[in-house]
């Protein structure tokens, strides 16, 4: 059994814990105090789990290191957004103890990053960061957090909904240089991410069979998948294969740049001039053009496509790469386009049903008033 006993006015309480005499205060100078403290310290000894103190002692900057060394342990591919994300959480919460750190502390947190503008987007990975650094200190052995506080997410508005007509995506090919013609065609057709195009090597790529293949491990959600080439994409291939027989430095990447020599690496200015030439872009508030369409509306727009042309969705998701349902609907934007072919179509259906009058209802109301004249 442990003991009570005062420094000054303040209460402190002595216990054994595997047969290690520890002293703590109640930081009360209320007896009541220390000895509730108490009887929680033997009961979780009692319990077989680390007592409070040991707790007390863990700071986040502890918990961070091993969040940024999970995410190295297991390679993933997110590890440079993780380090910011923690980083913006280490400049509130470095040197805090993790008992200090509850859900009220952590609403100041989400107050104090709105109101420097951040985006509710950004709040919500950092907050992540932080909650899986909780959860990965509250699983080790021993643990190093007692209880992980609930850590409120913001709601994002985020959703970018663009992507290209047809007409659009012929008017940006055109106005691109002509090295970067087959990089939007291959996007246009296949929804593929741009980093997934700018690195593919034809190594991937089997002219023979007209397939080309992303190997597991490389894609953002370690699956490998396979697009079957079109007669366009096959031809566009097979052009650029002959082309790198003739240069003076062979490349293993299928979409060089404009010399020939490398993959592409950045071709915004031109993305801008192209979309400006077409007439696709805004005036911010100090009068610069800005376009409002993006390289990755390419892969909403190959998705919507897809399904235009029904293709079953859970192929079309394969194609792309969408591994969940609930982001692939996000992509497979409705277009005012789509709605009213869907109207027309309904409304075909219905005129061909059994026992209705051709016509709409004004044209029969009509039709019925020139009859009861007569």
């Amino acid at each position: 059994m442990g003991s009570i006993y005062q420094r000054g006015e303040i209460f402190w309480i002595k216990y054994r814990d595997h047969g290690q005499v520890i002293r703590e205060s109640s930081k009360s100078d209320k007896r009541a105090d220390a000895e509730r403290l108490l009887k929680s310290r033997e009961g979780e000894i009692a319990d077989g789990k680390p007592a409070g103190i040991y707790f007390d002692r863990v700071t986040f900057d502890e918990l961070a290191k091993g969040f940024l060394a999970d995410y190295r342990i297991n390679q993933r591919k997110s590890l440079e957004r993780a380090e910011r994300s923690i980083r913006r959480v280490l400049a509130e919460f470095k040197g805090v103890r993790v008992p200090e750190i509850t859900t009220p502390r952590i609403q100041e947190f989400i107050e104090q990053r709105l109101g420097e503008g951040a985006a509710p987007a950004s709040v919500n990975r950092e907050l992540a960061a932080l909650k899986r650094a909780l959860n990965l200190g509250a699983r080790q052995t021993p643990p190093l957090v007692q209880r992980v506080p609930w850590v409120p997410m913001l709601r994002e508005n985020n959703v970018r909904k663009g992507f290209f007509e047809h007409g659009e995506f012929l008017a940006v090919r055109s106005a691109l240089p002509d090295y970067l013609g087959g990089v939007v065609t291959f996007a246009y057709k296949s929804g593929w991410r741009l980093e997934e195009i700018l690195t593919l090597k034809w190594s991937q790529v089997d002219l023979g069979q007209g397939v080309v293949r992303l190997e597991p491990g490389t894609t953002k959600n370690d699956q490998g998948r396979e697009l079957y080439l079109d007669a366009e994409l096959s031809e566009l291939l097979g052009a650029l294969h002959a082309a790198r027989k003739t240069a003076e430095r062979i490349s293993p990447f299928v979409f060089t740049n404009e010399a020939g020599k490398d993959r592409i690496k950045d071709f915004y200015k031109a993305w801008v001039s192209a979309c400006i030439e077409c007439g696709f872009y805004t005036i911010d508030d100090q009068g610069r053009k800005k376009p409002p369409k993006r390289f990755h509306d390419f892969r909403r727009t190959a998705i919507r496509n897809m399904v235009r042309a029904a293709i079953p969705e859970r192929v079309a998701m394969t194609i792309s790469g969408h591994k969940t349902r609930a982001v692939f609907d996000r992509y497979n934007i409705v277009s005012s386009e789509d709605l009213k072919a869907a109207a027309a179509r309904h409304e075909a259906y219905l005129q061909g049903q059994p026992g209705t009058k051709l016509g709409t209802i004004v044209d029969l109301a009509e039709k019925k008033a020139a009859e009861s004249k007569d």
